[in-house]
């Protein structure tokens, strides 16, 4: 009943992961929306999309909803909130904080950078350097998912908390608007 007659093929899905047909600004629009009015306490919902922003920065590619998701259950938090939260980590973002991660583990690990020659990077380079490369993506993972923890968690919170009651206020004046009108606001 609510199935496209024509469905979608795989690329259009990318291009809408891409490049959104409703445009970004709509698609944040959207995002804020459903992320306020998921259920749940403010703390619940900004720590489970603070664990879905916070591993976006790790090199666990593919896995970023499944660890997001059972760091969310351990604390307590909306694993839905998790899963949403993991779009901090897209195509847009991923080359900045492949690079950031990278560069941060080096300098903790005290190696030396490893000559990455653009024209010639490819999965079989990637696959015969992976312990070269992973590792420093790992190790520098960790402290930044920390701190991307916690710059989401505290404002996330705070948005959360402002848009419930705003939303919990729109309903109770609707409802004294529908009962000063006569009716009882059922439908009939």
């Amino acid at each position: 009943m609510f199935k496209r007659r024509n469905k979608r093929q795989v690329h259009h899905h990318i291009r809408e992961a891409v490049w959104p047909t409703i445009g970004w600004r709509r698609s944040v629009d959207y995002l804020r929306h459903r992320v306020g009015r998921l259920p749940g306490t403010p703390y619940s919902i900004a720590a489970g999309f603070a664990w879905g922003a916070a591993i976006s920065f790790t090199p666990f590619m593919g896995l970023h909803i499944a660890v997001s998701a059972a760091g969310a259950w351990a604390t307590r938090a909306n694993v839905l909130a998790a899963a949403i939260g993991t779009v901090v980590g897209n195509p847009w973002t991923f080359p900045f904080i492949w690079t950031w991660i990278y560069t941060l583990g080096v300098w903790i690990l005290g190696r030396d950078p490893i000559e990455l020659n653009h024209a010639h990077l490819n999965l079989t380079y990637l696959y015969d350097h992976f312990w070269a490369i992973f590792v420093p993506m790992a190790v520098g993972g960790v402290p930044t998912a920390a701190v991307v923890w916690a710059a989401f968690f505290f404002p996330m919170r705070a948005m959360v908390h402002k848009y419930q009651v705003m939303r919990r206020a729109r309903i109770a004046a609707k409802r004294n608007r529908e009962i000063k009108e006569g009716g009882t606001g059922a439908a009939v």
